[in-house]
Parts: structure tokens; sequence; C-alpha cells
């Protein structure tokens, strides 16, 4: 029994016509074959920097948790470290704590390099999952969509889209953690997707926020397959470069797909 899973993500058709590179990042750490560990942001399209800030907010919320994983001893809400469900109350310290050290991530590299922390601006999704259970969080737009053996596809969060169009609440804003969603589902996993905003057109009916299930199911299928990496890269960049998915979008794309093989 072991986790399977993949990320990519292909630049949207309004930045190459303009010229600017993909400002989505998505990424993931697998522990012990056990449990998985995602996160994908969103570079915020008015920021300068945000392809940066997207890839530094991801690669230190993954290792906030690696360093968890090493010394789950020195993180008192996480012992006895994973055996065990979190609460609702202690999945939302868990990633307050590790959003903030997200924020001063970004707030280290803005001054490094004499910027403005909302030049890195981002959305930010994480989730922890265990074949038994699963806990994420949401600040933005994006989305989470899990299947599990109790249940079809289901959305956790609906995504943020502020007040006014195309507004979005990004780590970098002053409300981050207050806005912050968190879930935590006890169920038997089988399949996870975390996207950014680029795919919620042609991934979620936006009239009820119900996951479409032909855009998830074959997707799910795939991870079912014994491929190697050239032929995994090849399906999902022809995916999602595909002339029939930039009809519908022109923003950047991201997946990050996982699948838990329990034979």
């Amino acid at each position: 029994m072991n986790w399977k899973a993949v990320a990519r993500s292909a630049i949207g058709t309004s930045h190459t016509n303009q010229g600017i590179v993909c400002q989505d990042y998505g990424d993931y750490r697998i522990f012990h074959d056990l449990i998985i560990v995602g996160a994908v942001a969103d570079g915020a399209g008015s920021a300068k920097y945000s392809d940066i800030g997207a890839k530094l907010a991801v690669e230190t919320v993954l290792k906030c948790f690696s360093d968890i994983n090493e010394s789950p001893q020195k993180e008192e809400e996480l012992e006895p470290g994973f055996s065990q469900p979190l609460s609702k109350e202690e999945a939302e310290k868990l990633f307050a704590k590790i959003v903030k050290k997200a924020i001063t991530k970004l707030h280290e590299q803005a001054a490094k390099e004499n910027h403005s922390v909302n030049d890195l601006a981002c959305t930010l999704l994480v989730f922890v999952a265990t074949p038994d259970w699963f806990a994420a969080m949401q600040i933005g737009d994006g989305f989470i969509v899990k299947r599990s053996q109790e249940s079809e596809y289901q959305l956790l969060f609906q995504p943020d889209k502020g007040e006014f169009a195309n507004e979005t609440t990004f780590i970098t804003s002053t409300n981050a953690v207050k806005e912050m969603q968190v879930k935590v589902i006890c169920e038997k996993q089988e399949f996870i997707c975390a996207s950014t905003d680029g795919l919620e057109k042609v991934a979620i009916r936006l009239s009820d926020w119900e996951p479409f299930s032909p855009f998830f199911k074959p997707l799910e299928e795939f991870l079912h397959e014994p491929v190697n990496g050239e032929d995994e890269d090849k399906y999902l960049m022809e995916f999602l470069n595909s002339e029939r998915l930039n009809s519908r979008t022109d923003d950047d794309k991201t997946l990050l797909l996982c699948f838990f093989d329990r034979e």
C-alpha cells in the first residue's frame, strides 16, 4: 500500500501572449509511503514576482512538514505524529503556524531583493493525508477535490473570490490567516486533486460548486495505471496544453494528483 502522486504546471495562453512566465507552482512529499503532503500556489497576476512567491510558499510549506516528520517531538500539536487524525482545532493551529512561516519567508525574500512583499503575492492550498484521514486548508481561490471509499468526488472549500471580479485573498494579505479555510475528514482516502483557479471552469460546476466527475475520473484512472516518469509527464502536459482545454481557459494551470493504492 502506498501513495502515488504527480504535480505539473502549464503556462496559460494569455501569459504566453503577454510574455509572462507561469506564476503557478505545485509539489508534494510522501513520508513512509502512508503520509502525503501537497501544496499548490497561484501567483497574483498583478504581482511582479509572484512566480517566485508561489514557489517559495510551496517549498516552505513542504520543508515545514519534512521537519515535523523528522522531529515530531518538537511539534506539540503533532504528538504522537500523524498516527491519529488531527482535530479541527489541531489542524487550524498547525496550518496557521505553517502559513505564518511561509509569510515570514516571503517577507525575508522581499527584504533581500528590496521588493514589496506584495510583489510576491500568491494563493495557497495545502493538505496532509493518510489512508484514513485528511486535513486541508485554503487561502484564496483554486480548489481541492477528494474521493474516499465512503463518498464520491467532493469539493472541500468554495473558492474565495472576494467581493469584486478577479479578486481573492493572498497569503500576503493582512487578513490571510483569518480568512484561511480548514477542514478535517476521517474517511478512507482514494484520490485527491489540488489545483489553481485556471481549471475551475472545467473541473467545477460553478452553479452549485459541485465537482464535474468526467473531469476527474480519467485523471484518477491514469494514476491507476503503471507508467514511467516520461509517459506520465507526456500525458499530463499534453492534457494541460491541449487546444480543447486552452479554448476554455487562458490562465496558468496546475494539477497535483494523488491516489492511494491499497492493493
